[in-house]
């Protein structure tokens, strides 16, 4: 009997620092209810990957899903593939780390379900022709990519109705392409449309190999997904049609269609993603060139099916230069990385095995993709996401420390050593692959970046007591969709079709519109400004009333180091309106004051008599708004509203951030008393559900008006202390729990 193999491919996967909730969910509208209905059709097979991180939570959370898992795969139901552990873009993580978490993932998976892992998941089908060596190095066999892959290659829809060879250094893969059309008639289009696109292609090659790859939250996840896919049972009707098609189509697994047909032939695909990945990565304005003439084409040009085929987007890593919020994660993942590398390769290997095991996993957490970039939903605009990437590679970071202290004891003194000795140290190199060097103080509590090339900006600030980096800010900047949200907001339909997958404009909240501004400097600490006098808040927060150039310019830096001490002194002459004037802002961190930076402002020749405005600006990440147990105080202690407040106060020489979740206090000490200015930092974003704010980070100006004295001398220090002790106590309360 001659028969089209169908193999239908299944992803689920839930990020890294994801609400539990958001888990539960998925778990109960999708990932479970597949399976149970996959039960009662046992003669449609599929190919089923579940992320290292969405997995770990089910083996801890659901045991019972595992089983069935294992159930189904025993009884030739279910193919289990692999992949990266945690879900990282390959072209994301050295090369170490791709072959690693392959690894690591296939010898977790066999352990769980008891066969080797053959095939694998290519996180977002991000492809490079290199990873075909890392792949198979990794014990990889197979894996899918879009068809898009194979059509930037050359070949046609005809011709991809089987799989075919790569090769790099000699080894082979076996790449399958997934069918565009089947990724999206399934589940939003009748069963019945992919039953005549699956009839066409039998027609002309009955023993083709067709592919469907996509989320497996697109089974009821999504919003309206639950009530189409099972409520209404277009999942029950599509098996029904599968079973009663077995005269002309089987369902197969991955590795049935590799034991059972010959590869296509060899191909060699360009390094690219599925389509609408290419098309979110390129920058804003070029985005929109590339929509309009794609529909222009789409509406007026006849031999469009032809000349699509030649039309590409931008490629995955330049992710990284539209966003350089993304660029700072990657570079900080990258120095982990490297650490952990060389640390392993001394004796710490075998003498500290266990820690640099944690270091490993902590760190390929940190290396889970959906914080590194944006497209149709949240990404890198989620707070949390960014934040639990932050929060595992300080942890790696902290343990490696650790490492490095121990391995500078004699041996005899290594392993009995329960707490290392307050240390400070700085360091000076180029951390955020810009060709310009960057400063890092670092403590056994906090670790302080500041690019002098950028502002004297602290563009990082780690909190290692509760592994949060309190600068992981996102800047707010134009985003194609947004055109949607102003033109409907209008009335109008003019612009592009680029509001979600599906075009949808749903706004989840009123007069978004109105909340959608831009940023001209990046939203970090130590942003020097110098202001119109009387400026107010709500002209500040306009982006209206600069007259210096501070706030981006270049200082110079000055370095100081001891064992108990270290500092930068960043200083730059620039202009106030008219007049050249100097500032200098010196960065200090003690052992004595381990959870604290001293920051000492100097400006220098100013007009004497003149008046000045001038304001430091901090933004504070991680410290979410509309909650009664998080909100700024006083210096009285006195509660000054949550930390999404818009204030604007007098004569402060204290300000304190609170958030009694995380346990941490942030504070500001001034040594002159400061008018003060606070707000949120907004950005309109899209997610699964619609439009929306989501708050990124609390803007803190303290600012200053002053006359300049007769030296043109005017000088105030700023404590920013830092203390989690409360969070301390919390986990010192747990672990006495654990023991009774």
């Amino acid at each position: 009997m001659v028969q089209l193999r169908l193999a239908l491919v299944i992803h689920n996967h839930q990020p890294i620092g994801n609400f539990d909730g958001v888990f539960e969910q998925a778990y109960r509208d999708s990932y479970r209810p597949l399976l149970d209905l996959l039960q009662e059709f046992p003669d449609v097979a599929i190919t089923l990957h579940n992320s290292g991180s969405l997995l770990e939570w089910l083996v801890e959370r659901h045991p019972e899903y595992i089983d069935q898992i294992r159930s189904l795969a025993e009884r030739g139901q279910v193919e289990v593939i692999g992949g990266p552990f945690y879900e990282p873009i390959l072209a994301s993580i050295p090369q170490r780390d791709r072959v690693g978490q392959m690894r690591m993932y296939s010898k977790y998976l066999e352990g769980l379900f008891g066969a080797p892992v053959k095939g694998m998941w290519v996180p977002e089908r991000v492809w490079e022709q290199s990873f075909t060596k890392d792949i198979v190095d990794a014990g990889i066999e197979y894996t899918v990519l879009d068809d898009y892959h194979f059509r930037c290659a050359g070949l046609t829809d005809e011709e991809l109705t089987s799989f075919f060879l790569t090769e790099d250094e000699g080894r082979l893969l076996k790449v399958f392409p997934v069918a565009e059309p089947l990724r999206y008639y399934i589940p939003f289009a009748e069963p019945e449309k992919s039953f005549e696109f699956l009839r066409g292609v039998y027609a002309k090659t009955p023993n083709a190999v067709m592919t469907f790859g996509d989320d497996g939250e697109k089974f009821g996840t999504w919003p309206g997904t639950k009530e189409a896919v099972f409520d209404r049972g277009w999942l029950r009707t599509f098996f029904r049609m599968l079973t009663e098609s077995q005269s002309w189509l089987k369902t197969s697994t991955l590795a049935e269609c590799v034991e059972n047909v010959l590869p296509a032939g060899r191909i060699y695909m360009p390094d690219s993603s599925y389509r609408e990945m290419t098309e979110w990565v390129l920058p804003t304005a070029r985005q929109k060139t590339y929509l309009s003439l794609r529909q222009k084409k789409e509406k007026e040009d006849v031999d469009w099916m032809q000349l699509k085929e030649f039309l590409r987007g931008g490629l995955w890593r330049n992710f990284r230069t539209k966003y350089s919020e993304a660029n700072e994660m990657y570079s900080r993942m990258l120095q982990v990385s490297q650490r952990l590398e060389e640390l392993s390769q001394a004796d710490a290997d075998r003498e500290f095995a266990v820690q640099l095991t944690e270091a490993r996993t902590e760190l390929y957490r940190g290396q889970c993709n959906c914080s590194y970039w944006h497209g149709a939903f949240g990404g890198l605009y989620l707070p949390h996401l960014r934040h639990a990437v932050y929060a595992h590679l300080i942890a790696a970071d902290t343990i490696l420390e650790n490492v490095a202290y121990q391995l500078s004891l004699p041996p005899a003194q290594r392993g009995n050593v329960t707490q290392t000795p307050r240390w400070v140290r700085l360091d000076c190199d180029d951390f955020d692959l810009d060709a310009r060097k960057e400063v890092r103080l670092a403590s056994d509590r906090l670790v302080a970046l500041l690019s002098p090339s950028r502002g004297g900006h602290l563009y990082g600030f780690d909190v290692r007591g509760i592994k949060q980096n309190l600068l992981g800010t996102l800047n707010r900047r134009p985003e194609i969709y947004h055109e949607a949200i102003i033109n409907a907001a209008k009335g109008t339909t003019d612009g592009l079709n680029a509001a979600s997958i599906q075009g949808e404009i749903k706004c989840k909240q009123a007069d978004l519109d109105k909340k959608i501004v831009y940023d001209t400097y990046p939203r970090k600490a130590l942003v020097d400004h110098f202001l119109q006098p009387g400026l107010s808040l709500e002209e500040f927060r306009s982006g209206n009333g600069f007259v210096g150039d501070f706030h981006s310019g270049v200082y110079h830096s000055l370095l100081r180091r001891s064992r108990e001490a270290v500092e930068v002194c960043l200083a730059r002459k620039g202009k106030l309106a008219s007049y050249n004037v100097q500032v200098q802002k010196t960065v200090a961190l003690t052992t004595a004051r381990g959870g604290e930076l001293e920051i000492r402002y100097q400006l220098e020749e100013l007009p004497p008599g003149l008046p000045v405005h001038f304001g430091v600006e901090f933004n504070f990440s991680g410290l979410p708004g509309g909650a009664s147990d998080r909100y700024y105080y006083d210096a009285s202690g006195q509660r000054l509203g949550q930390l999404d407040s818009v204030l604007s106060l007098d004569a402060c020489d204290r300000v304190g951030l609170v958030d009694e979740w995380l346990g941490i206090d942030v504070s500001l000490d001034l040594t002159k008393q400061a008018r003060l200015w606070t707000f949120p930092i907004e950005t309109v974003s899209q997610s699964e559900g619609g439009f929306e704010t989501v708050h990124q980070a609390c803007c803190v100006v303290p600012h200053w008006e002053f006359i300049t004295p007769a030296d043109g001398r005017w000088e105030v220090t700023i404590r920013l202390g830092v203390d989690t002790s409360a969070a301390q106590a919390r986990e010192l309360g747990k672990a006495a729990e654990c023991r009774t």
